[in-house]
């Protein structure tokens, strides 16, 4: 396998969101992107929309040069078009291991033998869709977050039979397209990102459905309270900060309260009927349907605005 630092070509299969997102994320570093997709439609359409959405990093001073950078991203009229000459394959299909299962037949069969193949699946693990490649060893999970040319946290979740070189290259080639690579020791459903997430809805949902607070007043308890920290440091470094201790420490102090609010954790309230009635009925009553594209739009210019605080305070601590 080719060292991560001699790779300059990559291939993008599928370009929705999260496809277009890593040609952006490539293609700034410097790497050649050829991009392809079965729907001829939004692959036509493809670079139109990387260009709209580059240009947009560049007015807000995230990067110079939108023209040149996707002037690197080209289209392929086919798979094998695609994937010649590429160091670095990103995999962009819908969530069902069918499709990918068949898709990785055909790109192991026709990539470079040195190129590692990534999948930028958010909940199904690579042993699922590549034990029955002879490439197998070459191939993992890279589960980006949306959109990944703002948020630069990639989950890499090897299958038991993916070699330490291509997990090795696979980091190499993230950090040095500006990702923040993080390594999921074994496979388990939904990585780490989305199990974090998870824990964290469904206490909010049973906060909800106990009548203990509004969804407003939950969305404000992290925006303007967890979150102000977690936009810096992660669940372990704030409780190691927050005892003179450190994180010994707090575990002392605090252990019993969380074991007790734990006990009570248990049983995962249903995401449907009433309750969701009520809380889209909250929701709307705040942001009309209407007003949700432009309240995108605002989220994307918070986190482009956060992203150049955090780059000029040096943020590579954590």
């Amino acid at each position: 396998m080719e060292a991560a630092t001699a790779a300059r070509r990559a291939a993008i299969i599928g370009t929705g969101l999260i496809g277009q997102g890593w040609a952006i994320v490539f293609a700034r570093m410097g790497w050649e992107v050829r991009l392809y997709d079965v729907n001829a439609a939004m692959l036509a359409e493809a670079r139109t929309l990387i260009l709209q959405q580059l240009r947009e990093l560049e007015t807000q001073g995230l990067l110079v040069g939108a023209d040149a950078i996707v002037d690197r991203v080209q289209t392929a009229a086919s798979l094998q078009e695609a994937l010649a000459g590429a160091d670095y394959i990103q995999e962009n299909s819908p969530e069902k291991v069918q499709i990918k299962r068949q898709l990785f037949s055909e790109l192991d069969a026709l990539a470079e033998p040195h190129a590692i193949i990534g999948s930028s699946t958010s909940s199904i693990p690579a042993s699922q869709f590549t034990d029955h490649l002879a490439g197998r060893h070459r191939c993992l999970v890279a589960h980006p977050v949306n959109p990944p040319y703002l948020i630069p946290v990639v989950e890499l979740c090897p299958a038991p039979w993916t070699s330490p070189e291509a997990l090795t290259g696979a980091r190499e080639i993230m950090t040095s397209i500006g990702q923040k690579p993080v390594l999921v020791r074994r496979e388990i459903e939904g990585f780490i990102l989305n199990r974090l997430q998870g824990a964290l809805l469904h206490e909010a949902f049973r906060l909800a459905s106990q009548g203990i607070a509004s969804a407003e007043d939950i969305d404000t308890t992290v925006k303007d309270g967890l979150g102000l920290r977690w936009a810096f440091m992660g669940p372990f470094e704030t409780i190691d900060l927050n005892a003179p201790g450190g994180i010994a420490d707090y575990c002392q102090r605090y252990g019993d309260l969380y074991r007790s609010i734990g006990a009570t954790q248990d049983e995962c309230v249903a995401w449907e009927g009433a309750l969701i009635d009520t809380l889209s009925d909250e929701r709307r009553s705040l942001l009309p349907a209407e007003d949700l594209p432009a309240r995108r739009f605002w989220r994307d210019d918070m986190l482009m605005r956060l992203m150049r605080h955090k780059q000029s305070n040096g943020d590579n601590h954590g």
